[in-house]
């Protein structure tokens, strides 16, 4: 009989099959097999067939590269057997058979850590020590030279040695006044975030996921394989039947026009924007600095220029549109109108975060390119900021810290997602089998280095002792292996917005961080309501939480994102006051109460 890989895994891992000569890579899996069908008291044959194209899935598990596997690597994948059932006819019938799951997992970043990230994190933490330092010294100098005196002593001095009083006393506070000056010239302006709106479309944009197979097969631009392949991946995408595309996608004569793209584009930020506005009582011409960052469409003039002109904007706004940066740009946006407020004193700064889902769109063949197609959905963030002291009161959120990892360095990490032609010429964006290595990489840097800011003092003693203990020490043997203490970073947040990128990722990361299902319940619930928002998702999920009112003072928001590039970028959020559930302007009004239902 014949056994093969098959492709209907919760992580939605393509068909492939066993070939003899040349699918080297899968050779260790033989003993697995055979010792199975010993198991079901049959003898197995494995009959070498023709291999199948693998594509690497949206951050999900992929095959390996086509070469001899190290025993390490062989960590990164894992197996399950499934389907098991009794062959019905042919020559083999009668026989046993089953299938073998093969995915390739996150790679377990928080065992192997880079000390520099550590390094980095602490340089971060003591950037202004030298100004904390000086003061106790001065103390010390001075306590010194008065220490010994008496009462009455230090008395006389002060009062009938004049020389003394003015040669030390004046001195002293002279230096201290100039130290405490410095400090508070160079300590950075505190950022609140004064509230923030999602964009939720209109119901005529909803669509199922049957609906979605449905109409991607009346546009008549997609073969019978290729919608099965997109209707695998739906139905293990961990996107719900309530998310919004624009129905421009699936028309037959659709080609991306720009007309279309600034509609969609117009009809997100515009949304949120008014939404924005309302809720803060600002109006447009108080705003001096705009970010706006949409990853693939970047018309002429810019999407920040169409906002400006829509809400006719003072002339002397900061205006800054950001591209191609993916769905980490939110972070990236939020980090550059934080320098522009410490720049700029009393300021409002705006930062809108979106995607065009009908840029996104692939009307090829190019099974790595259809892959975004069934992940992105329409959305899109305002998020108002503040430097002006008096918002004090009235701010939700205070950001504490942004840590930003940019691995395009590395070629793989460069290339995991790149927009490019197919052999017909159609645009598309393709996801690379490298990605989900890459994206591990990326988060163990992103999270060593955020760890110092971040984590109590005991569990950064423990875990910066256990680190150089094993780089001072290394391990004799292999049997002798150490494994670093892994900082428990439920102890540094009380909620954790992670980017909803799929299913398969929140799992990874839940097992990796060690955390609670309540903890990925904001995630899970917008990859399920909304999909795939890119940047914006993060605020999706935070706006989850409040419908929820789980936002209390003192509250640590952690907001984690990662894209092309590729990049991880945090930001960290200390909630000013209890945010109470609210009554309008919350997408999650009329569902949040739906959630968590088996997600």
């Amino acid at each position: 009989m014949q056994s093969c890989f098959n492709s209907n895994t919760p992580t939605l891992i393509p068909s492939m099959g066993i070939n003899g000569g040349s699918n080297h890579t899968l050779l260790w899996l033989v003993p697995i097999i055979n010792a199975l069908s010993s198991a079901l008291s049959r003898p197995l044959q494995i009959h070498p067939q023709p291999a199948r194209t693998a594509v690497q899935l949206f951050l999900s598990g992929a095959m390996g590269k086509r070469r001899d596997m190290a025993a390490g690597e062989h960590t990164l994948l894992s197996t399950e057997i499934v389907n098991r059932g009794v062959e019905a006819s042919g020559p083999d019938a009668g026989s046993p058979t089953f299938s073998v799951r093969v995915r390739r997992r996150l790679p377990d970043f928080l065992q192997s850590v880079n000390l520099k990230y550590v390094k980095l994190g602490y340089h971060y933490l003591i950037s202004h020590a030298v100004y904390l330092v000086t003061v106790p010294v001065l103390v010390v100098v001075f306590s010194a030279e008065v220490g010994s005196l008496t009462r009455e002593a230090l008395w006389r001095k002060v009062w009938e040695e004049t020389s003394y009083d003015l040669a030390t006393v004046l001195a002293f506070f002279g230096v201290l006044a100039f130290t405490v000056a410095v400090y508070f010239m160079s300590k950075p302006r505190p950022i609140y975030l004064v509230d923030f709106a999602c964009y939720r479309p209109s119901d005529d944009l909803k669509v199922s996921n049957e609906e979605f197979v449905e109409l991607a097969r009346k546009s008549g631009k997609f073969d019978e394989e290729s919608l099965a392949f997109q209707s695998r991946i739906l139905k293990n995408s961990g996107i719900g039947d309530e998310s919004y595309v624009p129905r421009s996608i699936f028309s037959p004569g659709n080609c991306a026009t720009m007309k279309e793209g600034r509609a969609e584009a117009s009809m997100a930020m515009f949304g949120a924007l008014d939404e924005l506005f309302e809720k803060c009582r600002v109006r447009p011409k108080d705003v001096g600095v705009l970010v706006v960052n949409c990853s693939l469409f970047n018309p002429t003039p810019s999407l920040s220029a169409m906002i400006v002109n829509h809400y006719k904007m003072r002339g002397n706004i900061l205006s800054y549109n950001l591209g191609g940066m993916g769905c980490s740009a939110g972070v990236v946006a939020l980090d550059l109108a934080r320098d522009m407020l410490q720049a700029n004193p009393s300021s409002y700064a705006v930062v809108v975060s979106t995607e065009a889902v009908s840029f996104t769109w692939y009307a090829g063949q190019n099974r790595s390119m259809l892959i975004p197609n069934c992940f992105f959905r329409m959305g899109c963030s305002a998020v108002l900021l503040s430097n002006r002291r008096r918002d004090f009161r009235r701010a939700k959120y205070r950001l504490e810290h942004i840590v930003r990892t940019h691995k395009g360095a590395d070629e793989r990490s460069f290339r995991s997602v790149y927009q490019e032609e197919d052999q017909q010429r159609m645009k598309g964006l393709s996801i690379s089998r490298d990605l989900m290595e890459v994206g591990g990489h990326a988060l163990k840097a992103n999270i060593t280095t955020l760890g110092p800011l971040v984590l109590p003092f005991s569990e950064q003693l423990l875990f910066f002792a256990t680190l150089l203990y094993r780089h001072l020490f290394p391990k004799p043997t292999t049997t002798t292996i150490s494994k670093p203490y892994i900082p428990d970073y439920k102890l540094a947040f009380e909620h954790f917005c992670i980017h909803a990128a799929s299913k398969a990722v929140l799992d990874a990361l839940q097992t990796n961080l060690e955390l609670e299902d309540r903890h990925m319940e904001a995630s899970r619930a917008t990859l399920h309501r909304f999909g795939n928002t890119s940047s914006s998702s993060i605020w999706y999920e935070l706006a989850y939480l409040e419908a929820k009112g789980r936002v209390r003072r003192g509250d640590r928001v952690w907001q984690i994102a990662f894209g092309s590039g590729f990049k991880c970028n945090s930001a960290v959020w200390k909630a000013m006051r209890r945010v109470r559930r609210p009554s309008t302007n919350n997408p999650w009004l009329d569902s949040a109460d739906r959630y968590p239902v088996g997600l």
